[in-house]
């Protein structure tokens, strides 16, 4: 039997060095708990860097997947398939306030941004040449060259260049900066309502208001990315609707789409969706059984189990304890930013520390930008799950 050191120990020999990995090899999950190789239990209050939305191996999820890979496990998209339409209209029935929407699918978060550049630029070619794409700095997008130069980061860019032309960014909530921003050659304004990988950033109802009134004015898309705060982890299916914000012209999803399964899908309003015709784009993989037989699943275990709701509810004994946190550490503690079962915590003591301590009391967290722990919990996590969590939080914030 294997344990973490020897796991380790192949990796260190065989596998790029590109990832800042913990020393510990998981081998079995199970809602918001994981295992790894020597036997430890871990609260996992990030399953999956929000992949894993209903938890570790969901029952439904396991079943769907077992049941198609019996079947049918992958076919190109000359043919059709049942769960893909299926899985099409379960999504484009969610959206409020897109006209006729129709979706693509493809294999990731990062595809699904790359298609949204893609079918922006596709539609500007129609109408008056537009091409220039505006997007948030400390966004993030995506690291194919597409989705990347659309990522406002410029550590994330870093030895990358020359990236692609076209792209430049403003800052988010600051609707002065994107009103200067939108010229005639830009096709597409292009936001997460809630900047995940940033920090848990959300847009402003004002700004994505607004936002939407200059793309109208000077013939430009609406474009929101909801890789991350997309399928009901604010609350509502869609980040957008919690945000109570204006409907987007495209829009795209991954992550808890798939329950663990690598899917990723765009939807456009059917004026925008009818540019990309034969020839102009596709997947080989992407929108296969097996992985529209997850979404499907994730889908109905939402919808069965009531988690738009759950989720509501234990979003609010979330803040409770958030709150409980902030009084007990204020001192540590600069900003907290929560919008359902997404939580950015910033601290002004080192953070990896705090996420490293975590992780040897047994709690998975996260990083991002050294000073902000980043909370997604599963859709389906429950009220004692967070009690523990938090536990721990308050053991090692009392420590520094």
């Amino acid at each position: 039997m294997f344990n973490n050191a020897d796991v380790q120990a192949l990796y260190n020999q065989y596998v790029f060095q590109n990832y800042g990995r913990a020393p510990i090899a998981l081998v079995r999950g199970e809602g918001s708990q994981l295992w790894d190789a020597n036997g430890k239990r871990y609260l996992d209050l990030l399953p999956g860097l929000g992949v894993n939305g209903l938890g570790h191996s969901p029952a439904r999820v396991v079943a769907a997947v077992q049941k198609q890979a019996a079947q049918l496990m992958h076919q190109h998209n000359n043919y059709l398939w049942e769960n893909q339409a299926q899985l099409a209209k379960a999504l484009c029935d969610k959206l409020t306030g897109v006209e006729a929407p129709r979706a693509f699918f493809c294999n990731s978060g990062t595809e699904a941004s790359e298609a949204s550049i893609k079918l922006a630029r596709l539609w500007g070619k129609r109408n008056g040449g537009k091409w220039k794409i505006v997007s948030t700095m400390n966004g993030f997008h995506g690291r194919s060259y597409g989705a990347l130069s659309a990522t406002g980061q410029t550590a994330l860019q870093k030895g990358c260049g020359p990236l692609l032309p076209g792209f430049s960014y403003v800052p988010l909530n600051d609707v002065s900066a994107l009103e200067t921003a939108m010229d005639d050659d830009v096709v597409g304004f292009m936001v997460e309502p809630i900047q995940g990988e940033g920090g848990i950033f959300p847009a402003t109802t004002e700004y994505l208001t607004a936002a939407r009134a200059i793309c109208d004015k000077v013939g430009a898309l609406l474009m929101y990315d909801e890789v991350q705060c997309g399928m009901g982890r604010t609350g509502d299916w869609y980040g957008y609707q919690t945000l109570k914000a204006p409907a987007p012209d495209i829009i795209w999803l991954a992550k808890a789409l798939g329950g663990g399964f690598p899917i990723g899908a765009m939807l456009a309003k059917s004026s925008v969706a009818k540019e990309m015709v034969p020839g102009t784009h596709g997947s080989t993989f992407g929108g296969n059984p097996l992985a529209c037989a997850a979404g499907l699943a994730v889908v109905e275990t939402i919808e069965k189990d009531n988690l738009i709701e759950h989720v509501r509810k234990v979003s609010m004994h979330l803040a409770g304890l958030i709150e409980t946190l902030r009084s007990r550490h204020g001192s540590k503690i600069v900003a907290v930013r929560q919008v359902g079962l997404m939580v950015g915590i910033d601290l002004n003591i080192p953070a990896k520390t705090v996420y490293t301590r975590c992780q040897e009391e047994g709690l998975l967290v996260n990083v991002t930008h050294d000073i902000t722990l980043r909370l997604l919990p599963a859709m389906n996590v429950t009220s004692a799950e967070l009690d523990e969590g938090f536990v721990i939080l308050n053991k090692v914030l009392g420590e520094k």
